[in-house]
């Protein structure tokens, strides 16, 4: 049977200071818009990340949650949470057939977590998940090199940009923002 998914993307872009990651909010079944305006970013106030997410709706709120376990238990450190979650999912019968993509990012470190146990620390700063991800993504090295904008405006016009193009993506953005500890 068709899964509901969060199918488009999040875009994530770090700049000196800050840290901003976007995503729409298209839920899809199938070929059918079911929802238009889902959250798949939010924050993790307590240890000051945010989590986007790319896949399956119960498979990505599953994820965040283990997540958030891992950040509890390993006392706000990104990096061990990171490795443990990318751990037990590949290595968990049930959760191995879990179908999302996340990234988490605080104010110092970002990553993509899969469940074939990658953790991918982009390079630039610009990463991008989902169906629209690539269209994103493209749009905001782009603007990156060749804009003054700040990272809040390169996430916004690049999630913009990838919901022109992408069928499974729309304009309802969710962007959160997360200052570096120098600058707070």
């Amino acid at each position: 049977p068709p899964r509901s998914t969060l199918f488009p993307y999040t875009t994530l872009f770090r700049s000196g200071d800050q840290v901003v990651v976007g995503g729409d909010g298209q839920v899809s079944l199938g070929n059918t818009v079911m929802k238009g305006t889902a959250r798949k970013v939010s924050q993790i106030t307590k240890h000051k990340v945010i989590t986007g997410f790319a896949g399956s709706t119960a498979d990505a709120i599953t994820l965040r949650d283990l997540f958030e376990q891992q950040l509890e238990k390993h006392s706000g450190n990104i990096v061990n949470s990171c490795i443990h979650l990318a751990r037990e999912w590949r290595s968990d019968r049930v959760l191995r057939k879990l179908e999302a993509l996340m990234l988490v990012a605080n104010a110092e470190k970002t990553f993509l977590i899969s469940g074939n146990g990658d953790i991918i620390e982009p390079e630039d700063g610009v990463i991008a998940i989902g169906s629209g991800g690539n269209f994103a993504l493209a749009s905001a090295r782009a603007l990156v090199d060749n804009t003054e904008l700040n990272a809040r405006d390169i996430v916004e016009k690049s999630l913009h940009i990838a919901g022109d193009i992408c069928v499974f993506t729309n304009h309802s953005l969710t962007i959160e923002t997360l200052a570096s500890s120098a600058s707070a």
